[in-house]
């Protein structure tokens, strides 16, 4: 089961098991972070439980991020000139990151999941974890740079 599909049982036992209390608060922290596909940062996960459970506090946030993180239910992504972002995508698959809105979008490429495949096997390699990351500029933002341009003819 990737992190995305983690019940709310299945996320009282982690945290349970870590030696943690199972509070709404952190329940709430793991459902957004591990059904997100957009990758979000730890403010954007705090703002987004805020709403919901108002005395929730960031540092709650990252402790629960650190916990997901220790048990391989999500990455981290530290990006260039970006707030570490998080994915719960855990199969081999291709990051898209806009460098123009910093937009993340997960590709699944079964020609990426191969290759991780063959190297691991080439090298009697038992993978853990992998990043593949391609940078660019997002279709949104390549329309919204034509119609910028053709504005200002």
């Amino acid at each position: 089961m990737n992190g995305s599909q983690k019940s709310d049982a299945s996320i009282i036992e982690t945290l349970r098991k870590k030696g943690y209390k199972a509070t709404t608060q952190r329940i709430a922290i793991c459902r957004f972070a591990l059904r997100s596909r957009d990758h979000p940062n730890a403010q954007r996960i705090y703002d987004e439980v805020k709403k919901v459970h108002p005395t929730v506090s960031l540092a709650t946030v990252y402790k629960t991020l650190r916990i997901l993180r220790e048990q391989d239910l999500i990455q981290e992504l530290d990006l260039p000139e970006s707030q570490a972002r998080f994915d719960s995508n855990m199969k081999p698959h291709i990051n898209l990151v806009c460098l123009r809105c910093g937009n993340i979008r997960d590709l699944d490429d079964l020609t990426a999941q191969e290759i991780v495949g063959r190297a691991a096997a080439a090298a009697k390699f038992t993978v853990t974890g992998q990043r593949l990351d391609l940078y660019g500029v997002c279709e949104k933002c390549k329309t919204r740079s034509r119609s910028t341009q053709s504005i200002k003819r």
